[in-house]
């Protein structure tokens, strides 16, 4: 009997030490992972075939995306490689006209060159009669990014002392309207992935509800608390869209190194930053929508 007491009084004395609602959640927690899992389990085989199609998806998401930041990057570095001419009036201060060009926005280099070597040039690349020189001092003017060429130029032009200006003006326009694609191409396809992933959530955990009706009729008439039958639910989605992106890291990985040769190739450098934001991208579009769309699935569908 004095044993029995001495237990009961150890055991008052642990509890008491225990924070019974940090227990009470733990326990929660467990139950809602053990129903999370349950839930995935009575899909079955369905598991497969929406973790593929989540991986297809969010695969031409990242190929595109990832594709974009590269023709991006492209685009600046070839468009960057254009420049301005600017033709200097035969009394011009020299000095003074690259010293005003260069406090301008977006100018990223300025190089001279004298009618004499330009004239030199020239006749060394066609044959030219034998008269006096016509060509006028030249300022080749490169700007850090193509889509920027514009409002250089419109600023060269109002520069004391340039008689005249011209550029590749076909050539930019190719490099915006292909930058402008890439751009927008990106977009649609995020707004397409987007849809696919909470179309094909949306759908699977409505079947998850219907098969599991009764279970949670009964759950409701315990009063057990909206929550803890919501969040397995949205918790098997969000499972549904990191498992899907994972695997579609992999052959985006496979996109990365053909990219990397593309680079090589124009003599690029690639952004450091890429593949991680790519990846980070991906993880959080399969994620965030998945859950998103089991959301909208139990509001619709599950009257708690």
């Amino acid at each position: 009997m004095a044993n029995g007491q001495t237990r009961n009084r150890i055991k008052q004395k642990v509890k008491s030490h225990i924070p019974k609602d940090w227990l009470t959640e733990v326990r929660i927690l467990y139950r809602m992972l053990m129903e999370t899992f349950k839930g995935i389990v009575q899909a079955g085989l369905i598991n497969i075939a929406i973790i593929t199609t989540m991986a297809a998806i969010l695969t031409i998401f990242g190929a595109l995306f990832r594709s974009s930041l590269s023709m991006q990057s492209i685009v600046n570095a070839l468009g960057s490689t254009l420049q301005i001419s600017a033709y200097l009036s035969p009394n011009a201060d020299k000095e003074q006209v690259i010293s005003d060009i260069k406090d301008l926005e977006h100018v990223k280099e300025i190089k001279f060159i004298s009618k004499e070597k330009a004239w030199n040039n020239l006749k060394k690349d066609i044959d030219v009669p034998d008269i006096e020189n016509p060509l006028p001092d030249t300022l080749h003017v490169k700007v850090d990014m193509v889509n920027n060429m514009d409002a250089v130029m419109f600023g060269v032009k109002k520069v004391q002392g340039v008689s005249d200006t011209g550029y590749a003006k076909d050539w930019v326009k190719k490099f915006q309207t292909l930058n402008k694609v890439s751009h927008t191409v990106t977009i649609l396809v995020v707004i397409v992935a987007c849809l696919l992933t909470i179309t094909i959530i949306n759908n699977t955990i409505q079947l998850v509800i219907q098969s599991r009706k009764e279970e949670i009729e009964i759950m409701r008439l315990m009063g057990v608390s909206n929550w803890y039958i919501k969040f397995p639910l949205l918790l098997q989605g969000a499972i549904y869209g990191f498992l899907g992106a994972l695997i579609a890291i992999f052959p985006i990985n496979v996109v990365q190194t053909y990219l990397f040769k593309v680079h090589n190739f124009f003599q690029v450098p690639s952004f450091n930053w890429a593949q991680p934001l790519v990846i980070l991208s991906v993880l959080l579009v399969g994620i965030v929508f998945s859950a998103g769309g089991s959301l909208m699935c139990i509001k619709k569908h599950l009257k708690v």
